[in-house]
């Protein structure tokens, strides 16, 4: 799985002129399955992002998680992660994982964020989708399932 993590302010999903999801202070996350997930990917994955220190504490360092600060995380399905520019002008989807699989992955990543506490709001897969951010500092991060060291 990749991710594009975002430390925001305030985050939005849109979808045919409604809006389905919204948080305020947290993380947004762009999330893409690929073909070579393993099935304990998307638990590494929040274990990681539900810890993972990018919030200032009181002397402006990156001390805090998002459960250390109580802010939401938005989930929002992005098969485009996984695009390959390497030949020719149009992207390659080769990698990213069949619609089914990474729904349920993505899913997956969702409902264990839950489990470990974090308050999560979805976009929707497979819908265009309008996604409105502020991100805050700007701290965006790329995480890579295939990068992290396996326990």
């Amino acid at each position: 799985m990749r991710i594009v993590l975002q430390r925001v302010s305030h985050a939005s999903v849109t979808v045919r002129g409604q809006v389905i999801a919204r948080i305020g202070h947290g993380l947004l996350l762009l999330v893409a399955s690929g073909t070579d997930d393993g099935p304990d990917e998307p638990q590494r994955l929040a274990d990681k992002i539900f810890g993972l220190r990018v919030f200032s504490d009181e002397e402006g360092k990156m001390n805090l998680s998002v459960s250390d600060v109580g802010g939401e995380i938005l989930v929002v399905p992005q098969f485009t992660l996984y695009g390959s520019v390497r030949k020719g002008r149009r992207p390659s989807w080769d990698a990213a994982a069949p619609p089914e699989e990474a729904s349920e992955r993505v899913e997956r990543l969702a409902v264990a964020l839950e489990a470990l506490g974090a308050q999560v709001s979805r976009g929707a897969f497979r819908e265009h989708m309008d996604v409105e951010l502020l991100n805050h500092g700007p701290v965006t991060l790329i995480i890579d399932g295939a990068d992290l060291a396996t326990r």
